[in-house]
């Protein structure tokens, strides 16, 4: 179950970030999971109580919201919505495009609880 390495990762970077700003909590993380990104949700959900146990983002709620897959055309330049097994152009029709969404893995947003200057909880921030 690769999501339980993703998960691992994502913590790091938690761990990371909470660190540059202060933080003493991670309260929520918002994550844009993309269909053809290889990472199934709900199998990313099971696995991140596992691996947060015992770190700063422990009790973060996390929530995943699908990315949709858009192509962008090189034959009449429209940005469109596709689906994953026809990355069609969805105003000519035309094969010859390029995927713009759909494949991302992106923490989107983090928010925080800070420690005031005594080291009490403070404001959450993002």
């Amino acid at each position: 179950m690769h999501e339980l390495s993703i998960c691992q990762a994502l913590l790091d970077q938690l761990g990371r970030i909470a660190a540059e700003q202060g933080a003493i909590r991670v309260e929520r993380i918002v994550l844009r999971v993309g269909p053809l990104s290889g990472v199934e949700a709900p199998l990313l959900e099971h696995a991140y109580p596992l691996a947060a146990a015992g770190t700063v983002a422990e009790a973060a709620e996390l929530v995943i919201e699908p990315a949709p897959i858009r192509v962008a055309c090189s034959t009449c330049g429209a940005e469109t919505d596709a689906t994953p097994s026809r990355l069609l152009c969805g105003s000519c029709g035309s094969f010859k495009t390029r995927l713009i969404s759909g494949d991302e893995l992106l923490l989107a947003s983090v928010e925080l609880t800070l420690a005031d200057p005594d080291g009490t909880a403070a404001a959450t921030g993002q």
